[in-house]
């Protein structure tokens, strides 16, 4: 990028045509302009030195085109031309984010949906979690899914596009029908112990009863908080029989159950917060607070590489300065001659 850095001293390239025009010549300098010297011998002259020529004095046109391009290149000098690379260079202090997601047989619940559209426990997740995915620009975001067993889905990246998209692609109960959540806590663990300390984040999505763990949830807990892990937890639906699918393409109701109890206290023991969504705005709204919890933070700083380009101007107005000063050393030499 070209550029400027006085660019204030252009103000000066009309300076020399405002002096001319305002500041008036002095009459004794007029007069020496005027004045002539009468030889009355002058034919005389020339029939004895018939080889004598006198070269006229250089035109003040070309005089006035010099001294003017001079003080242009010397004004353009002052401006300090150069050309500046600008960089930008952005320190991620970012989290790492784990998203534990329950994807057992109890998400293909359809208590989220509307008289317009019927939708799922599962679905409500993935387009709620996936947006929240994809707004933390800068965090290394991981995702573990869980039903009867615990699998890590993604690991810790900063392609937030991956990670919604693999999330979209799961189904409720390819993980198994029963629930483990103290597994998929201690497997959260397992992959966040090794990240810098203060910036480990679990997220942790159900809406059943730890039913399937080998791993004690208030135990994987404690772990968690060794490591300085917070946990967020959300329970998702609601207690009592809710519909279900069924394989003819009905519903039927069935009796889920959720421990709020348990997910407070895995929230409280690790410093996070424990909240609960029965309807698709209520999680949108959990994930919105966890996400202004969780900021992101990055520092910006713009640095320049300025390569001076002075010297350029500097040099035009040298070689026009040898020009001027070529054409009235020759005009002197002449009359000296003669």
């Amino acid at each position: 990028m070209f550029h400027f850095y006085w660019i204030w001293a252009a103000l000066l390239f009309p300076v020399p045509f405002l002096v001319r025009k305002f500041v008036p010549v002095s009459s004794k300098d007029s007069e020496k302009e005027s004045c002539e010297l009468y030889f009355p011998a002058a034919d005389r002259l020339r029939n004895v030195f018939p080889t004598y020529s006198v070269e006229k004095k250089p035109s003040g046109n070309l005089c006035l085109i010099l001294l003017s391009l001079l003080w242009f290149f010397l004004v353009l000098t002052l401006m300090q031309p150069e050309r500046v690379d600008q960089f930008t260079q952005v320190k991620n202090t970012g989290y790492d984010l784990m998203l534990a997601v329950d994807i057992s047989s109890s998400m293909q619940a359809v208590d989220f949906s509307t008289r317009a559209q019927v939708i799922s426990r599962l679905d409500v997740t993935k387009e709620v979690v996936g947006k929240f995915v994809l707004g933390r620009q800068g965090d290394r975001v991981g995702l573990v899914t869980f039903g009867e067993n615990a699998y890590l889905h993604v690991p810790l990246t900063l392609d937030t596009v991956s990670v919604s998209r693999m999330l979209n692609d799961t189904v409720a109960g390819m993980a198994g029908n029963a629930t483990a959540i103290g597994d998929a806590i201690g497997l959260s663990v397992k992959t966040l112990r090794d990240r810098p300390e203060g910036s480990r984040v679990l997220v942790l999505l159900t809406d059943g009863d730890d039913n399937a763990s080998s791993i004690p949830p208030l135990e994987a807990a404690n772990l968690a908080k060794q490591y300085g892990i917070r946990i967020y937890t959300i329970g998702v639906g609601r207690n009592g029989p809710v519909p279900f699918p069924t394989q003819t393409g009905g519903y039927a109701l069935a009796n889920v159950t959720m421990d709020e109890v348990l997910l407070k206290e895995i929230a409280n023991i690790t410093g996070g917060q424990y909240f609960l969504a029965t309807d698709q705005k209520a999680l949108q709204s959990i994930y919105d607070k966890i996400d202004v919890l969780e900021k992101t933070e990055a520092n910006h700083s713009t640095f320049f590489v300025r390569k001076p380009l002075y010297y350029y101007p500097l040099g035009a107005a040298m070689l026009t300065l040898f020009a001027l000063s070529l054409s009235q050393i020759r005009y002197r030499r002449v009359l000296n001659e003669s």
